[in-house]
C-alpha cells in the first residue's frame, strides 16, 4: 500500500461522514490545535461537548 492509499483510508470515514460530523470533526480539531499551546487542557471536554450541542440544534 502506498502512503497515499493510507491516507485515503484513514480520511474515508470523514470524507463520507455527514456535513453535520465533518463539521463536528473540524471544530474539535481546530479547538485540539489551539489549546496545543496552553499547558493545561483544562475544560476541553467541556468545550466538545458545547461544540456538538451546537451542531445538533
Amino acid at each position: 500500500m502506498t502512503n497515499d492509499t493510507n491516507l485515503n483510508n484513514v480520511q474515508e470515514p470523514i470524507t463520507k461522514a455527514s456535513p453535520e460530523v465533518r463539521q463536528i470533526i473540524e471544530r474539535v480539531l481546530q479547538l485540539e490545535k489551539d489549546k496545543l499551546y496552553q499547558k493545561s487542557l483544562r475544560n476541553i471536554n467541556d468545550d466538545i461537548l458545547t461544540i456538538i450541542k451546537e451542531v445538533i440544534q
